[in-house]
């Protein structure tokens, strides 16, 4: 006998998993463990007969050969049923159930636990993958156990992977009729009885922006339908968060208490303070249900709980953008469309000379000047003058209340009637949706892949690199600041599988609190205090971009670490290539800047939100689905380096360009814009000194191959010359070179990356290699090995093929050094790159059989002669003429008598 167990006072959940799991296991039975919800109840008292259903007493539990348990992990909740666990007789206990993080104490030898809206979710799509159909009255019952469990997908733990279950079986014939019915039935009339004691009898508190109450209810026994109770009482009075118990006696000195809670309040989690009281449930709704317990105790209890768990609500403090574009009253309009162009904002605020805020003018006000021909025209006739406006401590539900009432997009921050900074829809919207990602119970094995925390990232990093983190946030906070940790750094954090062994050589640090006293300085005096505290680091400081690194070198515990520790800021680049002009800013507009949305991820490091991950952009998705996408359609034209970053990031870590910004690429690529904007500006970092970076990043990791083929099929090798493409012969090219420098360079004494570089720039026509060697600031010696190359590869191609001896090989081909020679050989035809290869692994090798010693020996007197006698000798030697010493002599007396 297969059994499916639901648990005490069944849900529709529990019945509509149950009845899929019949039909997965034809021939199992139903057992209600302990009554059912009172809309389950009045369902089955018309639908019983549909579905397989048996009274526990009729059991045998001899017969019994597997158990199947839904919606549960707690063995109390399935009442006395809970002893056929124990069997010994039985082959196997299966749990299906979607709240996670919870400790079963169910001896389950299979568990199909995940986080969706409803278990029923699980159990349609096991029954899809057998392609199983289903009868209207099952679809019906499992439909009404996804829609109840979930509000309708209105729930914040519901997925996609509900809805996708829920228009299956409507396809299977799912009663929408039957489903409106028992959905939501209603309260009976001893719950509107109740309802109407739990009004007059609330009691509230208002913390931190939220209301949360709680109420204890006495009745003479249990009383069905309780959760509905609660949910009518959140619904009525609009309150935060509930906690409703209901005390009643089961003798003269026995009672229970069974306490429902209800919250809606981000972050925080009904299932964690539940648990250890022996209920639970989800974040946003739990019970539990005790015997002979203090109930006052309990539910403060329970309330002190969910005070400690409510957040400090953010405020416009957290929110603002700082420091605010202002612009005079007498500004143009044409002047202010320039100014936001170049910010990207939507609208600019007005001051007047002592800088008090006088208006502020939208891009909206100023494109409908322009259209009506008003360019020359000041913004004090557009502006808009009746402001409502904030302060920093705000809170973003007051925040989000202005904006809704008056219909604003942007509220001004003053302190001290001093413009602090300036919140838009955009940054509440954004936080708001961010709060219900958070707070969201979908796909949690995937957010602990993709979220992090403080006690993660210690987890994740190497000791002295976490202290290193932790001391600088500390030196942050004592001049009241906000440190992040950016980019590349968290980025590699989150991709990291091990514990403990992180130790990663570049970290970007920023500092953000313009509007709390850090100004563009701010980078710099937490650098120059940092290294004060590490005095083996070096510090430099750039001071047109407001940053300083610290540099370690073969420290023996921070190794070669570079730290940039910056003041947040905002950029604008003057023409494309151009260095970006950079300002101070907050920390969204410095993630705003960045590259590409994987790299634009920040975790606090300071109080009072430490390990708060800050993710505007979708990189935490982006890390998820393994591909690279840009933050903005015009970056690659602003900055070509970008694609190669691009690239870079691509095939080190595996994932795929983004199609559309592929598309964006192969636009900027093909626009012209880099040749254009070369021959307008004499100066084109992005094409010159950054190019040569990213070019060296690449050349030296291990995939350089793969990277320069991904360049080559975007067009991107144009951005060192037009003309360069990675055809077959280039490619052949680089394989000979990667075999000359096994061969020749073992020790190594030549940069690897160089001489990859200098090869594909060697393929150019030679007009053009010293230009791009030039352009790339290539070291001197390489750009005039370029340079030279057009006359020394006819010299060896032609002279090489005459030469009859070695020695006449060893004295053509000795003029020139191996970076030079490999160059040639690389271009040289297989004849050819034979003979270069013998002189330098066997000719060059070879050394005259007397020395200057011996000639001294013998009776020659030092002088100019020395050499031309040694080079004769050598060339005899080469040649074979003479084999040893005495050979050697005789050749000495015979050529050069004393």
């Amino acid at each position: 006998m297969d059994l499916i167990l639901c648990h005490t006072t069944a849900d529709f959940d529990a019945l509509g998993a149950a009845v899929g799991l019949t039909r997965l296991l034809p021939g199992s039975n139903i057992v209600l463990t302990g009554g059912s919800h009172p809309p389950v109840r009045d369902f089955l008292a018309l639908h019983r007969d549909e579905y397989p259903l048996i009274e526990r007493r009729s059991v045998n539990p001899e017969k019994i050969r597997s158990l199947n348990v839904v919606d549960t992990q707690q063995r109390d909740r399935l009442g006395k049923a809970a002893e056929w666990l124990d069997l010994p007789n039985l082959r196997e206990i299966i749990v299906y159930d979607h709240h996670l993080g919870q400790e079963s104490d169910i001896p389950a030898t299979r568990s199909h636990i995940d986080s969706v809206g409803a278990t029923t979710t699980l159990i349609v799509e096991k029954l899809q993958q057998q392609e199983i159909s289903l009868t209207s009255a099952e679809a019906t019952v499992m439909a009404l156990g996804i829609h109840v469990d979930t509000g309708s997908l209105t729930y914040d733990q519901s997925t996609p992977r509900d809805a996708l279950a829920l228009a299956w079986l409507m396809q299977q014939g799912a009663s929408l009729s039957v489903i409106s019915t028992y959905r939501d039935p209603g309260l009976s009339p001893q719950l509107q009885q109740l309802l109407t004691e739990a009004l007059e009898s609330l009691e509230y508190l208002c913390l931190h922006g939220y209301t949360v109450a709680w109420v204890t209810l006495k009745t003479d026994g249990f009383v069905p339908g309780l959760s509905s109770l609660a949910s009518e009482l959140v619904e009525l009075t609009e309150i935060d968060a509930l906690l409703l118990a209901n005390e009643y006696p089961l003798g003269e000195e026995d009672s229970r208490l069974t306490v429902i809670g209800r919250s809606q309040i981000p972050k925080t989690n009904l299932n964690l303070l539940f648990q250890p009281l022996g209920g639970g449930g989800h974040s946003q709704a739990a019970s539990l249900n005790l015997r002979k317990v203090d109930s006052q105790a309990i539910l403060k209890q329970l309330l002190d709980g969910v005070k400690v768990q409510i957040p400090h609500p953010l405020t416009a403090r957290d929110l603002m953008s700082s420091p605010v574009r202002t612009i005079l009253p007498e500004t143009t309009i044409a002047e202010a469309q320039r100014i936001l162009l170049r910010y990207g904002h939507s609208g600019l605020s007005v001051v007047d000379t002592q800088g008090q805020l006088i208006g502020i003018i939208s891009r909206r006000d100023i494109d409908i000047a322009l259209h009506h021909g008003f360019s020359h025209a000041p913004v004090k006739g557009y502006m808009t003058r009746n402001l409502k406006t904030i302060t920093p401590d705000t809170t973003l539900p007051q925040i989000e209340s202005l904006m809704v009432t008056y219909d604003i997009g942007r509220l001004p921050v003053l302190e001290n009637e001093q413009l602090m900074g300036i919140v838009t829809r955009t940054d509440v919207l954004r936080e708001l949706h961010q709060e219900r990602d958070e707070n969201a119970e979908g796909g949690e094995e995937e957010r602990q892949k993709s979220n992090i925390n403080l006690p993660q990232l210690q987890n994740k990093l190497a000791p002295q690199l976490w202290q290193l983190l932790t001391i600088a946030s500390q030196e942050a906070e004592k001049r009241g600041w906000h440190l992040y940790l950016v980019g590349g750094a968290v980025r590699d954090v989150l991709l990291a599988e091990t514990a403990g062994s992180l130790m990663i050589k570049d970290i970007d640090l920023v500092v953000d609190g313009f509007h709390k006293s850090a100004d563009v300085g701010a980078g710099v005096e937490l650098g120059k205090a940092l290294q004060q505290l590490y005095p083996a680091a070096r510090l430099e400081i750039h001071g047109a971009f407001q940053t300083a690194a610290l540099l370690w070198h073969k420290d023996p515990e921070l190794d070669s670490l570079w730290v940039d520790i910056a003041t947040a800021r905002t950029e604008f680049y003057p023409y494309p290539a151009a260095n970006p002009e950079v300002e101070a800013s907050s920390i969204r507009q410095d993630l705003y800047r960045r590259d590409f949305t994987i790299n634009a991820l920040a975790l606090r490091l300071t109080s009072p939100r430490a390990g708060e991950l800050l993710d505007f952009f979708g990189g935490l998705l982006d890390l998820q689905a393994k591909q690279i996408r840009v933050l903005h359609a015009n970056s690659f034209i602003e900055d070509p380096t970008r694609i190669y970053r691009g690239v870079r990031f691509a095939v080190r870590f595996g994932f795929q360009i983004e199609p559309q910004t592929e598309e964006f690429i192969r636009y900027a690529i093909n626009s012209g814009v880099y040749d254009r904007t070369a021959q307008e500006n004499s100066r084109t970092p992005a094409l010159q000194t950054r190019l040569k970076t990213e070019l060296k990043h690449i050349l030296e990791a291990h995939y350089w191959k793969s990277a320069l083929q991904l360049l080559d099929n975007l067009g991107a090798l144009q951005c060192i010359h037009p003309s360069l493409k990675l055809n077959v012969e280039v490619l052949r090219q680089l394989r000979l070179l990667e075999s000359c420098l096994r061969r020749f360079d073992l020790q190594p004494t030549l940069i690897h990356w160089e001489m990859r570089l200098e090869t594909l720039i060697a393929h150019l026509t030679p007009q053009y290699r010293a230009k791009v060697a030039k352009n790339l600031q290539l070291q001197e010696d390489g750009i005039q090995r370029l340079q030279n190359l057009a006359s020394a590869q006819p010299e060896v191609m032609e002279s090489l093929p005459k030469c009859q001896s070695p020695s006449q090989v060893v004295q053509l081909l000795r003029q020139y050094d191996l970076p030079m020679l490999i160059l040639i050989a690389v271009q040289s035809p297989r004849s050819l790159r034979h003979q270069i290869w013998e002189y330098l692994t066997v000719w060059t090798n070879v050394q005259p059989l007397l020395n200057g010693n011996d000639l001294k020996k013998l009776g020659y007197k030092p002088g100019p002669q020395y050499r031309q006698i040694l080079d004769d000798m050598l060339a005899a030697t080469l040649d074979e003429i003479i084999k040893d010493k005495t050979e050697a002599e005789e050749f000495l007396a015979q050529h050069y008598p004393k």
